[in-house]
């Protein structure tokens, strides 16, 4: 199967401070990736040039086969790559289904030239979305900050869904969630996975990465310093080789 996405040789320079030293990875459809590593690894950089934030000082990035050149978050976006940041950059007054469908929303014609948001059919869309990841919410006109964070995961990825996402970078999702949000957010992923969508899962938590993640990349001073099957870990494992950079040789 051809990977959604494909890294070659990927470098990035901030002034003299070499934070991505020649990374190759890819991720295929329907597959959710983790990038493991300590703080200063280069993960936060990797996922900002992935995302368009910040543009590579050298090598390849393919989508889907073509090589691309993101010179904002938004041609990722329309390119059907988004990224839910830890903060999920919600609009916490405003309703369910105004978050889902800000930047994008559906609108109708009422005369030539004279269109109006059509709130009936994005009140139906946003649901079908929820409905697509399993979630209960039915009240789409309730303000966002009333919702669990579980449930404001689930509605930042339905506007993913709605922007017809193929790839989804998720930093650090459940940080700062307790058991039952934790749950609910990694049963999140495993929705996207089922529908087709890659996931590139970017966390701190072993147990996390292990539940999850199919295969997992550890980065090491801005190199891939190891990349293997999450099925040949456990999260103990999985933590010795984050600080090592070298793969277990035997299941342990």
């Amino acid at each position: 199967m051809a990977p959604i996405l494909e890294l070659q040789q990927l470098v990035k320079r901030y002034g003299g401070v070499q934070a991505l030293m020649g990374v190759d990875l890819d991720v295929q459809p329907a597959q959710v990736l983790a990038i493991c590593g300590e703080n200063g690894a280069g993960k936060s950089t990797l996922i900002k040039v992935v995302s368009g934030a910040h543009p590579p000082t050298s090598g390849r990035m393919r989508l889907n086969g073509r090589e691309v050149h993101w010179s904002s978050p938004h041609d990722a976006l329309v390119n059907g790559v988004t990224t839910i940041y830890q903060d999920l950059a919600l609009a916490p007054k405003l309703s369910v289904w105004q978050n889902i469908f800000i930047g994008s929303e559906i609108r109708r014609s009422i005369l030539p030239g004279c269109h109006i948001l059509d709130k009936a059919a994005m009140r139906a869309q946003a649901l079908e979305y929820l409905q697509r990841l399993h979630q209960r919410i039915t009240d789409v006109d309730r303000p966002v900050e009333g919702f669990s964070g579980g449930q404001r995961q689930a509605i930042a990825i339905a506007r993913a869904l709605r922007w017809e996402a193929r790839l989804v970078i998720m930093d650090e999702p459940t940080a700062a969630l307790g058991v039952a949000e934790t749950a609910e957010v990694l049963a999140l992923i495993q929705h996207l996975k089922a529908q087709g969508v890659a996931v590139l899962l970017i966390s701190h938590s072993m147990e996390d990465v292990i539940q999850v993640a199919d295969q997992v990349v550890i980065l090491k001073a801005g190199r891939v310093a190891a990349r293997g099957a999450t099925a040949e870990l456990t999260p103990a494992s999985l933590a010795q080789a984050v600080m090592t950079g070298v793969w277990p040789s035997a299941p342990h």
